[in-house]
């Protein structure tokens, strides 16, 4: 476990972040702004706090950017978000490219228009190589669906008897999930005071920390998060045990 000295305190970092970036519909509600203004603004935002998780030495930094209960939402709203997915793969993606950070995907991408998916399967390449902070960003993403799917992969393999149904594993799971390779996730922050995971990395969660934050994520600043990391460095984390 990593630290970094936050003025005069020295905080104990976890490995793996997750973020549920919610509020943004609420945050622009409350000032007569159109629910898309409140979408902008939150999509600045977590380029904001993506680089500061990358700057003060996070290792991984899961963020929730568009569940699969999204599609839900009315047709002009997600019209937007995908003109916003577009835009910031096209340029601030860059940036984090730029700052060493490796980028993937997370979720069921095959249901974007081409022009999206061309670029994810740009982004995702051209970073596969960096060797900072692992940024990975959930799109089309559910955690049931996630379990499904993984569950999926070994009863086919059980069935083409490449495995027997007695090696299955927690391991073999999760090496059947999207972050196969990486650590589960440590601590799950949610701004706009929600006090729900809403299927988010339901396994890989299985042990995280939960922070629920009274601020709406467009108004989710550094020093939020430097707080939110300052109560789970003060926490007791006993995995079950005494």
């Amino acid at each position: 476990m990593s630290t970094y000295q936050n003025s005069n305190q020295s905080i104990s970092l976890p490995n793996h972040i997750g973020i549920i970036m919610d509020g943004n519909g609420r945050w622009a509600k409350k000032r007569g702004l159109p629910r898309k203004i409140g979408h902008n603004m939150g999509a600045k935002n977590f380029k904001n706090i993506t680089k500061y998780c990358s700057k003060i030495g996070i290792k991984y930094l899961s963020v929730f950017a568009f569940s699969t209960e999204n599609w839900k939402r009315p047709q002009s709203e997600i019209s937007h978000l995908m003109g916003i997915f577009k835009q910031y793969l096209e340029d601030a993606i860059s940036e984090f490219h730029s700052e060493n950070i490796k980028i993937k995907f997370i979720g069921d991408t095959s249901v974007f228009a081409e022009d999206i998916k061309n670029l994810i399967q740009k982004i995702q390449s051209e970073s596969e190589n960096n060797t900072g902070m692992v940024l990975n960003i959930a799109m089309n993403y559910g955690g049931r669906a996630e379990i499904i799917n993984a569950t999926k992969k070994i009863v086919k393999d059980v069935k083409d008897g490449k495995i027997n149904f007695e090696d299955i594993s927690e391991e073999m799971f999760s090496n059947n999930l999207y972050t196969v390779g990486q650590p589960d996730i440590d601590l799950i922050i949610r701004p706009s005071g929600e006090y729900r995971i809403s299927n988010f990395f339901l396994w890989q969660s299985a042990y995280a920390e939960l922070i629920v934050m009274d601020v709406l994520w467009p108004d989710f600043k550094t020093y939020d998060l430097n707080h939110a990391l300052e109560i789970y460095s003060s926490r007791n984390r006993r995995f079950g045990g005494i």
